[in-house]
């Protein structure tokens, strides 16, 4: 089983690079199930819309996680209520719309696979405790038992947080990502246990930028000068960040860990 997972798709520039490389990713790595964090992805690179959710499922994207930016298209709220494919932080306060987990099967139907998405508490909008609700899943979803294979998105800011996470769900899902900061980190490894962890898995973006966002605009926010607007994102030519793991059929849990990193302004990395 080969698992690709993406950081999150900022703006134009995140969807284009997506739309133009992501299905020959998907044929030459042989990607049997596709993550992609698409909080981002509206034109404003805030939220995310039903174009841009369709746009992701056209080009061979599975489920598309979210996070603190998830109700910033106003649209979204009913949408993901018939959309399940389309996943909210799991712990979002009580009678969010919408669900953060799922177990969905690949496009060959012969595995299922877990997908929960949490928000980190700190730094981050309101929601429930994050440990608690990972917990509370652990005790209801089961790898091998409810799931083949269990990926676990964990947006956040803090890096502690994340890594805390990862030892958390080690040998009881196949991977855990971080997201949100936008930029990829270098510690990708095996747990003890059996667990893929990276503590952010980068962005799907122009690099080129502060976070996604016009450097020029931002810089001027910074240095508090004149004639700053609201973030925008960056429209330059953007990279492709995220994770592909390769999982054992019978156990559900890793067996090898590769950043995936392509065009753009990064080195590459696939």
């Amino acid at each position: 089983m080969n698992i690709l997972v993406l950081g999150d798709v900022v703006g134009p520039s995140g969807r284009a690079v997506l739309k133009n490389k992501l299905p020959k990713i998907i044929k030459d790595k042989e990607i049997n199930f596709t993550i992609v964090n698409g909080e981002n992805a509206d034109d404003s690179g805030k939220g995310i819309t039903q174009e841009n959710m369709n746009s992701f499922l056209e080009i061979g994207v599975d489920v598309v996680t979210t996070g603190n930016h998830v109700w910033d298209q106003k649209e979204i709220t009913e949408f993901i209520k018939k959309e399940p494919r389309l996943l909210r932080p799991h712990n979002l306060p009580e009678g969010s719309p919408g669900k953060g987990i799922g177990v969905f099967f690949t496009k060959d139907k012969k595995f299922k696979i877990g997908v929960i998405n949490l928000m980190g508490n700190i730094f981050m909008k309101k929601s429930e405790d994050v440990f608690q609700a990972a917990k509370n899943f652990l005790e209801k979803v089961k790898l091998k038992r409810d799931a083949d294979f269990i990926v676990v998105d964990m947006h956040g800011e803090i890096t502690s947080e994340k890594m805390a996470m990862g030892y958390l769900f080690d040998g009881k899902a196949t991977m855990v990502v971080g997201t949100h900061t936008h930029v990829p980190t270098s510690d990708h490894i095996i747990m003890e246990k059996g667990t893929a962890y990276q503590t952010d898995v980068g962005m799907c973006g122009d690099y080129r930028s502060v976070i996604g966002m016009n450097r020029d605009n931002s810089l001027k926010k910074f240095l508090k000068e004149p004639g700053s607007k609201k973030h925008f994102p960056a429209l330059g030519e953007a990279t492709i960040s995220g994770l592909i793991v390769k999982a054992d059929d019978k156990t559900g849990l890793a067996t090898k860990a590769d950043p995936i990193i392509i065009g753009g302004s990064l080195q590459e990395r696939a």
